[in-house]
């Protein structure tokens, strides 16, 4: 197992694996340019060369990061892969200062198990007028805010 920090030749894998889960409407869709733009936002976890999840950690604020774009290939689901992902992301945000960590998820209980509670979106204004406006589900989106204080 090798938990890394993604690199270019990783993207198009990336871009394929969250693009799955989007077709699926279980996250947003996400181009292949704005992942190279954000591509040191991302860890992967690989196996014997093969990448199974990848999670983003996105800086929105002096005191607020996001998890975003966390997907772990579906036979590879159940054995921790995304709650280690999840933690590497956190760890990250210690590293940074970071005092405050959201996702927006149709997964609100993992999330629960790693710490997190509930909270309403409205109280995270950066992501909601940085993000939110520009996605074709504002103001129908029916994901679950979750946040942590580390």
């Amino acid at each position: 197992m090798k938990l890394r920090k993604a690199t270019v030749s990783d993207i198009r894998h990336i871009h394929k694996l969250v693009n799955e889960f989007a077709r699926k409407e279980e996250m947003l869709p996400r181009a292949l340019n704005e992942l190279y733009e954000g591509m040191r936002d991302f860890v992967v976890y690989e196996e014997n060369g093969t990448i199974k999840g990848v999670c983003a950690l996105r800086i929105l604020w002096d005191d607020l990061a996001e998890i975003r774009s966390l997907a772990v290939k579906e036979e590879y689901q159940g054995l921790g892969i995304g709650r280690t992902l999840v933690k590497k992301c956190l760890k990250e945000a210690r590293e940074l200062g970071i005092k405050r960590v959201f996702a927006l998820t149709y997964h609100p209980e993992f999330f629960k198990q790693a710490g997190f509670k509930e909270t309403e979106k409205a109280k995270l204004p950066q992501k909601i007028w940085g993000d939110c406006m520009r996605c074709p589900k504002f103001p129908e989106c029916n994901e679950h805010a979750v946040i942590i204080n580390l």
